[in-house]
């Protein structure tokens, strides 16, 4: 399995041992990761036959002046901002995510933040015979968790966690 960690995050891929499978066929991205996991599938020539996409970080539904807020705060205060981002992806758990941190960028979290699921480019890939799976928690913090599982459960085979977070934890 290749695993693609969130946004300021490395080495968190313990979190979702039960959400995985053990292959050199699958790729498991979480949340920033599962933009990355989807890219690199999508762009890939190498067979893969799972992609697991764990609290993947959809923002598409938020206007811009939500980005700009969010890209303005972390250039201000960057310590203050991934304090706060870290607390609420664990969040209900109470998991300190702090040995796990690994300082995120701007041009990073721009990306995040910019980043349009295309359906298309998802339709395109089952049909190379890609099995897409998506878990989301129903109280995620960081994502609308309503709004992403409305866009990926039309599509693919989704999971809401009804009271799990971002970390896919209680």
């Amino acid at each position: 399995m290749n695993y693609f960690s969130g946004f300021a995050l490395k080495g968190e891929e313990k979190f979702f041992r039960e959400y995985t499978i053990d292959s050199d066929l699958c790729m498991v991205g979480f949340s920033y990761g599962a933009q990355k996991a989807f890219e690199y599938v999508y762009s890939s020539p190498k067979r893969i036959d799972r992609l697991i996409l764990l609290s993947p970080a959809f923002f598409q539904n938020h206007r811009k002046s939500f980005i700009r807020t969010q890209l303005r705060y972390f250039k201000a205060d960057q310590e203050s901002y991934i304090k706060q981002f870290l607390e609420n992806v664990s969040y209900p758990s109470n998991i300190n995510l702090y040995e796990y941190l690994d300082i995120g960028k701007y041009e990073e979290l721009e990306s995040l933040l910019s980043y349009v699921w295309d359906r298309e480019k998802i339709l395109e890939l089952i049909d190379r015979g890609v099995t897409i799976e998506v878990f989301i928690g129903g109280e995620d913090r960081i994502v609308d968790s309503e709004k992403s599982f409305e866009f990926f459960s039309e599509i693919t085979t989704t999971y809401l966690l009804k009271d799990f977070g971002h970390l896919l934890r209680v």
